[in-house]
């Protein structure tokens, strides 16, 4: 579980087919083979890591829901350690496991903000709400507005210096993942007599 608070951006030294190896600081610190880190906004596990560097499996269903497939040599990405117990929560819960993707459809400037937006499919649109929350390339931000085909956000100068969207421009493409609780909503209200049962809870992805 991640807090969509971005820690620092790291950068690509190697791709291979299913796997990234990302040059990185502060993310390294406290971190050990087989924990998880965020890259931008994708829950993967640490399989091999030095003083600079650590290296991550990507399998083919994360390559077909996110950004990550596109990635070459020296691209920024966002990178956050997983939530430590009893840390604080300063973005809101983000599970790493990434809807599918968008593209920047625009950035205007309004004050000394940026209004990003971005077109999103209707299996992701379906659980924004003006106001709430959702990652973007695993960054905890607050939708400004949303309409039938696209949403927007608002980046302040700090999110923006300090994450990887001074890099992105129009057209690129960008990981989204909804807010969990939107999910869980859904997945009760339909519910048969609104009982929830061991198999429904496994139809929905709750249970193995």
């Amino acid at each position: 579980m991640f807090t969509g608070i971005i820690e620092e951006v790291g950068k690509i030294s190697q791709t291979a087919p299913n796997k990234l190896t990302v040059k990185a600081k502060k993310t390294l610190e406290g971190t050990a083979v087989g924990d998880s880190i965020a890259v931008n906004g994708v829950c993967l596990t640490v399989t091999d890591m030095g003083t600079d560097f650590f290296t991550v499996q990507v399998v083919p269903e994360t390559l077909r829901r996110s950004n990550l497939g596109e990635l070459k040599p020296n691209d920024p990405v966002n990178l956050e350690r997983a939530l430590a117990l009893g840390g604080r929560l300063g973005g809101h819960l983000v599970e790493g496991h990434v809807d599918s993707t968008g593209k920047i459809i625009s950035l205007k400037p309004e004050g000394p903000a940026i209004l990003m937006r971005i077109s999103a499919p209707q299996n992701v649109l379906k659980y924004v709400v003006e106001k709430g929350f959702i990652a973007i390339d695993g960054t905890s931000l607050t939708v400004v507005s949303r309409d039938e085909n696209s949403l927007t956000v608002e980046l302040i100068t700090h999110t923006r210096e300090n994450t990887v969207f001074v890099h992105r421009r129009a057209g690129d493409t960008v990981n989204l993942e909804v807010d969990i609780i939107a999910k869980y909503v859904e997945a009760l209200a339909n519910a048969p007599s609104g009982k929830v049962t061991e198999n429904f809870l496994k139809e929905h992805g709750f249970m193995d």
